[in-house]
């Protein structure tokens, strides 16, 4: 009897969200920043792969967004890129990459698709950033918007808050999307906004919403993937749902190692490698009895 193999799920391009969107298909989007990681989201199925400028706060230590480089962006994108097969991949367009002009913005959004690999950039910004997003497209650049919480506008802001608080805010978000939409954007995040509006703008536009803080309305969902699984430092946001602990289960193991190397049970004899009897009776080296070893072992832990 002949098997047939498992069809393999087909690759997630931008124009495949909108069909996802038209079948009411729920997608996911995480956050990778190096190929084991990259490796292990793409192998679970995830829908999206961000490269996003969160790996300032994340990875790299930053006490925000801002400081991140189109270089930083680019040494993780790569590697990323390395280990997707299926994800659509998308990498964010750091503070300062599209700020000093249409032309500049052009060429640093070239240089994350040629050598970075990605198949989409993400920019922040609604009606400000149409005419670069039209521009963007123009160059067969597949544009992912970004309206509510811009973290990139932290300095201006002050601090991360809800956006799209009041009736006038809201209607600038929406307005915000529908002009993004226009303009060629193939999905647009929204972030830390209230789940109404995220609901009204998702029913609004015909391009996917990606959530963030926005409510279960959106199309997609999207988390940082060191947030959901333990590996971030301080206070948590309150979108986020953490699904494991791997800083204590990373602490747990480095503390054992360390307790092993320094009570002399590791390494072990089935864990190095012997001299070979020939070479060992030329240089007249005899292996020490196993008594000697426990004896030595027991010593370091006193």
């Amino acid at each position: 009897m002949a098997y047939l193999k498992p069809e393999r799920p087909e690759k997630v391009n931008a124009p495949s969200l909108k069909v996802s969107k038209q079948r009411g298909e729920r997608l996911v989007c995480l956050t990778a920043y190096d190929y084991p990681t990259a490796r292990i989201v793409d192998e679970a199925g995830i829908d999206i792969i961000l490269v996003g400028d969160s790996l300032g706060n994340v990875v790299l230590g930053y006490g925000n967004t801002v400081p991140v480089t189109l270089e930083e962006i680019l040494i993780h994108l790569k590697a990323v890129r390395r280990a997707v097969q299926r994800a659509l991949l998308v990498a964010d367009m750091p503070y300062g990459s599209f700020h000093t002009g249409a032309d500049d913005a052009v060429r640093n959004a070239l240089r994350l698709v040629k050598e970075g690999g990605a198949e989409a950039i993400k920019l922040e910004g609604g009606h400000k950033r149409v005419q670069l997003v039209k521009r963007l497209v123009d160059e067969e650049i597949a544009v992912m918007g970004h309206i509510g919480l811009t973290p990139q506008s932290i300095n201006k802001l002050g601090a991360y808050r809800v956006q799209g608080k009041t009736a006038d805010a809201a209607r600038q978000l929406i307005d915000d999307a529908r002009a993004l939409e226009e303009a060629g954007a193939f999905a647009i995040v929204l972030e830390v906004v209230p789940r109404e509006i995220a609901q009204l703008i998702t029913e609004t536009v015909s391009i996917p919403t990606i959530g963030i803080g926005a409510g279960a309305g959106c199309d997609i969902q999207v988390l940082v993937l060191h947030d959901m699984l333990g590996l971030s430092f301080g206070k948590l946001a309150r979108f986020v749902r953490p699904y494991a602990n791997l800083a204590s289960v990373m602490t747990e193991a480095v503390t054992r190692y360390a307790d092993d190397v320094r009570g002399g049970t590791y390494p072990s004899d089935a864990e190095s490698y012997a001299l070979p009897a020939e070479a060992a009776a030329d240089l007249k080296i005899s292996a020490p009895d196993k008594d000697s070893r426990s004896a030595e072992s027991k010593a370091r832990k006193s």
